[in-house]
């Protein structure tokens, strides 16, 4: 993959979270498959899939505050480092044969705590790095890198491992946390949020500034009813997700080593998802790509629902990696663009606490549904309240989707602006070319200084309660 426009800071940004990616993927899928040695109850394996979710509800917010106060590169590095830590004590409690169910949910939790930090640092370092109009291609190839890492390199990997020994996957996951961390000492500049030029001076107040990232999201006419649709999505499509392991393993009667197969067939699709949305939103709106992705997401697990087997599964979990990427990558560079710089942690902690907060509750009624029905009747319904989902969420974009359609205009207005300009000097690509590759490589302190000029469509009117 190569894209001239996006600069080193970009690609070093993008190396560094992909390696922390392979770690987490190795993890990811090395856990359901120690738990399910341990226990073959599927509550607590719903649950324990979801469990890394609870520290949003209960950090997210405190997280934003810290990140919009702190050098995010610093805080990234903290964070891996802390993991890695964690995750290594974990790899020597399985080598020793000490690990219970317990320590795997304590080891979730933490690891999750760790995340609400890493996760907001992340995501709100990007805008610092690259231009607006290359928002959509920067998540779009973090994105592909994430699943690349995981389900094409750490799920199969993580299941050849555990065969191999159990403890082996966390190890490698500590080492993939630690190497990313040092890979972050080498982004250069600083990545502070720089308050509003407008904003009145205040002494520091968490409490405060929690409550300004929180009105901000509450006080938006779009946004506030769009988190509360996209949780309820999320949970339906959490509560089927948290059980694939028994999907394969118990249902489909499958041996351990093919959930990594299953996990690349995911992967496979989200790598499609991941490199294709950025092209695909230069023809279609953003709204169009969030009611499409939702009901393909829904449509794929009732698919699987009906018929558990393993060669419509495979079809079906294609589909579902494609349509999760690609919602992931508009949602995201949507509020990006849209969110004020020096708020967006804060933001983003308050959109993730809702959102990601009805995780653990989706992954705890998929098991308790599970338990008392099966396992198959779980996608059934995961993927009919995704459909349900996706209709709800077109009224929503019809009726309050403007300011996200003046997004596309002005992006679209760019596009042919530059590809005008180019045509002339003959400096740049083609008319046509994308987004993602208009306007060279950047210095390092471009991307900076070029968010500076330029605000994003409802920071003008003020930071506190924009009115599309």
């Amino acid at each position: 993959m190569s894209a001239p426009g996006l600069g080193r800071p970009f690609w070093t940004l993008f190396v560094s979270s992909t390696v922390s990616n392979l770690g987490d993927g190795i993890g990811r899928v090395a856990l359901p498959l120690l738990a399910a040695t341990l226990t073959r109850d599927p509550l607590l394996i719903g649950s324990l899939s979801s469990f890394v979710f609870v520290p949003w509800l209960m950090f997210a917010l405190l997280s934003g505050a810290l990140v919009d106060r702190m050098d995010r590169r610093k805080v990234m590095i903290a964070a891996n480092l802390f993991r890695s830590v964690v995750v290594g004590g974990l790899a020597v409690a399985v080598f020793t044969e000490q690990a219970a169910v317990w320590m795997l949910f304590v080891a979730a939790f933490i690891l999750g705590a760790a995340e609400t930090l890493y996760d907001s640092a992340a995501r709100a370092i990007l805008p610092g790095v690259v231009r607006r109009d290359q928002l959509a291609a920067g998540n779009g190839r973090l994105e592909s890198g994430e699943v690349v890492a995981q389900n094409f390199l750490g799920a199969p990997l993580a299941s050849s491992l555990f065969v191999l020994v159990a403890a082996g996957p966390f190890l490698a996951n500590s080492a993939g946390f630690l190497l990313a961390a040092l890979l972050l000492l080498l982004l250069p500049g600083s990545h502070r949020a720089k308050p509003a030029a407008d904003a009145p001076v205040a002494r520091p107040n968490l409490r405060r500034e929690i409550a300004e990232g929180f009105g901000w999201l509450w006080g938006h006419r779009l946004f506030r009813p769009f988190v509360l649709v996209a949780a309820f999505g999320a949970a339906a499509v959490e509560g089927a997700t948290a059980l694939i392991v028994l999907l394969i393993i118990d249902v489909m009667a499958l041996p351990e080593a093919s959930y990594g197969f299953f996990a690349l067939v995911l992967g496979v699709g989200g790598l499609i998802g991941g490199l294709t949305t950025p092209v695909l939103l230069r023809r279609f709106r953003r709204r169009t790509l969030l009611v499409v992705s939702q009901a393909a997401m829904g449509l794929s697990y009732l698919l699987v629902g009906l018929a558990p087997v393993p060669v419509l599964a495979a079809v079906t979990f294609f589909l579902a990696g494609v349509s999760v990427l690609m919602f992931n990558v508009v949602s995201m560079s949507m509020r990006q663009a849209i969110i004020p710089s020096h708020l967006f942690g804060r933001v983003q902690g308050a959109w993730r606490t809702l959102a990601w907060g009805m995780l653990p509750l989706g992954g705890l009624l998929g098991g308790l549904l599970a338990r008392v029905t099966d396992v198959p009747t779980v996608f059934l319904v995961s993927g009919g309240v995704g459909l349900v989902v996706a209709v709800i969420l077109a009224l929503l974009l019809k009726a309050r989707g403007q300011e996200i359609d003046e997004l596309d205009d002005s992006d679209w207005a760019e596009l042919r602006g530059a590809t005008s300009a180019q045509a002339v000097a003959d400096d740049l690509p083609a008319p046509g070319a994308g987004l993602a590759e208009i306007g060279g490589d950047p210095s390092e302190e471009a991307p900076a200084a070029a968010q500076g000029e330029k605000r994003p469509i409802g920071e003008a009117a003020g930071a506190q309660v924009p009115t599309p």
